[in-house]
């Protein structure tokens, strides 16, 4: 078993990074910017275009490779390599099993389950992919759809490269990038131009997943300060203020590193959305809740199967490009980013510990957060009520706020949640650029503060930049068709990975032997000394032979 330890950082201008990568990055990011706002309208039906067909045609594809993702994690988990540590048998994890989750939670899911947990029941309740609108079923329909796109095969993918990258970096000691990942098939090679490429793949791919979330996510803030404090304006102007006052405190995150900043803003965030969790549970209507929660997850748990292969073969709608395997082509765009930020929180920790810990929490803790207000939501429009579907099909960006208004102290309600909404966009923002600083610093975990500040500050100009233009629709779009060619990588990932754990298994295996070979033989020495003998050529021999037939 090969292992290297080097980073692929080199001088370049006077800068400690790796040129290929950094330059590239910075190039195509410009270039692609200003082509988005120059032909904005054009780019939007191209892309838009592109789209359809990837979902229509490749949708098997996807659906197909996600599966393979879980079932490979499991098995990681629950075969032989499971008792593997990441870092080597001394190994000792860096945060604490709560600071962990916190992070995963914080870095992966946050800011989408605050946008979404409303607006996505809702959504299928109104359009289902089968049966008819506006029942009962539909309702149970809608929370089911809802957990499988947040739950397990979410995070198998992000599972999945967060492992890949743990293990090859740790354990191997190689650099923190993507390239890593493939050493066992391109070797020396990854430190080259096939390794420059795809660490560039991935710096594109979380910068334009960074930028166009910030922008969205930034309306959503917009929205809720106008929906509370009416005075305060959604306009772009208000906008481009809160990215300026994002960026500068993910700046500062940045600057203090993982271990101060985004470990500290992580146990916040997670701190702020149980607090906000536990009172629309005992505000609202607690018993209803903790009903439908147990139903729904044994309703996913029972259909799941169903569910996770259902492909709409036998429909001509598409139903399922606009939802599932869009969801699906957005979590493996985005896993380089997530992947790698979990990989640098998860040292110490065995691969068992790692999966379960990234597979089973996060996705439990998100069917909770969505039962609570997706379900309850549900109640109220099968009651009648129809303030927050009309939110939904209005603005969406505006349904938490007005969810919050059919509870008691909603104006407290509503400003807790803005600062969630905020805390969660700080953490996924600096972690993101700690994580583009990893890659095109070649891997160095101490990388300079002047580059982590100008890849946090970059996040915040393109997203300013698109939010102006209006592109940001478009390079979203674009961003979700970079999931198909990562759905390929990701498979190769899963061989890579699977070959490299079996060379260290079959290292650490005929170490074990060697050790016990060499612990029989100095009993037997121990013995003989016992009792007066001195082991001649014979005894030796004989000694040797017995070896053979250890365990």
């Amino acid at each position: 078993m090969s292992k290297v330890t080097r980073s692929d950082s080199r001088k370049s201008l006077g800068l400690d990074v790796n040129g290929p990568v950094f330059w590239s990055s910075i190039i195509i990011l410009v270039i692609t910017i200003t082509l988005v706002l120059v032909f904005r309208e054009s780019a939007e039906v191209f892309f838009s275009e592109v789209q359809a067909s990837v979902t229509s045609s490749m949708g098997w594809l996807f659906i197909l490779s996600v599966n393979v993702f879980v079932v490979f994690c499991l098995y990681m988990a629950f075969g032989k390599f499971g008792d593997i540590r990441l870092g080597g048998k001394e190994a000792k994890p860096e945060f604490s099993t709560s600071s962990w989750f916190a992070m995963l939670f914080s870095a992966g899911m946050g800011i989408g389950l605050l946008f979404w947990s409303i607006a996505e029941p809702i959504n299928h309740f109104q359009t289902p992919p089968l049966g008819e609108p506006g029942t009962p079923a539909a309702a149970r329909q809608a929370m089911n759809f809802t957990f499988l796109h947040w739950g397990f095969h979410a995070w198998a993918i992000y599972a999945l490269v967060g492992l890949s990258l743990a293990y090859f970096t740790y354990t191997r000691k190689l650099p923190l990038t993507v390239r890593s990942v493939f050493y066992p098939f391109l070797g020396e090679r990854i430190h080259g131009l096939i390794g420059d490429i795809i660490d560039t793949l991935a710096v594109l791919a979380t910068l334009f997943g960074l930028a166009t979330s910030l922008g969205l996510g930034v309306k959503q803030v917009a929205a809720g300060l106008h929906h509370v404090f009416p005075a305060i304006s959604s306009d772009v102007t208000t906008q481009i203020i809160l990215i300026a006052g994002i960026t500068g405190v993910a700046t500062v995150s940045v600057v203090t590193g993982v271990d101060k900043g985004v470990r500290i803003l992580s146990e916040w965030n997670i701190r702020i959305a149980l607090l906000v969790l536990v009172a629309v549970l005992v505000l609202g209507p607690t018993v209803f809740i903790l009903g439908s929660y147990v139903q729904n997850t044994g309703s996913y748990i029972g259909n799941f199967l169903q569910l996770s292969f259902w492909n709409e073969a036998y429909s001509d709608r598409n139903w399922q490009g606009g939802w599932t395997v869009f969801y699906w082509a957005w979590w493996i765009s985005w896993a380089p980013f997530v992947g790698i930020f979990i990989a640098r929180v998860s040292k110490g920790r065995t691969i068992r510990e790692f999966v379960l810990g990234v597979l089973i929490v996060p996705s439990l803790l998100s069917f909770l957060w969505m039962t609570v207000f997706g379900s309850t939501a549900l109640r109220e429009v099968l009651a009648g009520e129809t303030a927050v579907a009309e939110a939904v099909s209005t603005d969406i960006s505006t349904a938490l706020f007005v969810f919050f208004e059919q509870l008691p102290f909603s104006t407290v309600l509503s400003v807790i949640g803005i600062i969630l909404v905020t805390g969660f966009f700080v953490t996924s923002s600096d972690s993101g650029s700690l994580v583009v600083d990893s890659l095109t610093s070649g891997g160095r975990p101490d990388s300079p503060v002047g580059i982590r500040i100008f890849w946090a500050l970059a996040e915040g100009a393109v997203a300013a930049v698109l939010l102006l233009g209006g592109g940001l629709q478009a390079l979203q779009t674009a961003v979700i068709i970079t999931g198909l060619p990562f759905a390929l990588i990701l498979l190769s990932m899963c061989y890579s990975l699977y070959r490299g754990l079996s060379e260290e298994w079959e290292e650490e295996h005929k170490l074990g032997k060697a050790q016990q070979r060499k612990d029989y033989q100095q009993l037997v020495a121990e013995v003989l000394a016992k009792r007066h003998v001195k082991p001649d050529a014979k005894a030796a021999e004989e000694a040797k032979n017995n070896t053979t037939h250890q365990p």
